[in-house]
């Protein structure tokens, strides 16, 4: 998968590739995790060669890159699952493998977000959105039911006194309340389906993340 597009940024046009990642770049895919998920995030959870290998071993559909004037801004990765073997109930750690994939299953119903990243100079510039756009496509593509991932919650530890996690997705969802992660699905066509409790060590979303789909229309 290749395309070529035009990201504006400061009102300036910036011609964009969207591509699959390959061993090449991995050096540069982990420095793009490290400025986009600074501390508090877990240093253990960003990407490490090894698993960038199964990524592009096991599954170079799900393995994307976005990439200006030859540099990499961003990323995002994804598995097959089939979700009856995981439930509603499940984490990052065991759906994704702890992020090494060796559970994908191409016979799967459900292509499942390993994780997405953008370095913040690029935020706001639309291509979160259309790396996210590219994975919908390859869920018409490859005939799938839908998309499916958990969406961090940053903000709720400042509201987690006075509020469930699940209190907090209605706030968000009622406009009361702002988080960047659930709002920036929400603007991708992502919908909430639930909450999953102890998905990810994750201090500011106090550990939860919000289970967000995007259904194949075609299905």
């Amino acid at each position: 998968m290749r395309k070529e597009l035009y990201l504006f940024v400061d009102g300036k046009p910036q011609r964009t590739i969207i591509r699959r990642y390959e061993k090449a770049d991995f050096q540069a895919l982990i420095d793009v995790q490290r400025v986009s998920f600074p501390p508090p995030f877990p240093e253990e959870l960003w990407w490490n060669e090894e698993q960038l290998l199964q990524h592009v071993t096991r599954f170079p559909d799900g393995a994307l890159c976005a990439e200006v004037d030859g540099r990499i801004i961003g990323s995002m990765t994804s598995l097959i699952v089939n979700m009856d073997d995981y439930g509603h109930a499940h984490n990052w750690e065991t759906i994704t493998d702890s992020g090494y994939i060796r559970n994908h299953n191409g016979n799967g119903n459900t292509l499942y977000v390993v994780d997405i990243c953008v370095i913040p100079e690029y935020r706001g510039s639309g291509i979160g959105k259309w790396l996210m756009q590219s994975m919908y496509e390859t869920v018409v593509e490859l005939g799938l039911s839908r998309l499916l991932g958990g969406g961090r919650m940053p903000g709720y530890h400042l509201h987690a006194h006075e509020a469930t996690p699940e209190a907090y997705l209605e706030k968000v969802l009622q406009g009361e309340w702002k988080d960047p992660v659930i709002t920036f699905l929400l603007n991708c066509g992502r919908m909430p389906i639930g909450i999953a409790h102890h998905y990810l060590e994750d201090e500011q979303s106090l550990h939860s993340a919000v289970l967000m789909e995007w259904r194949n229309p075609f299905k």
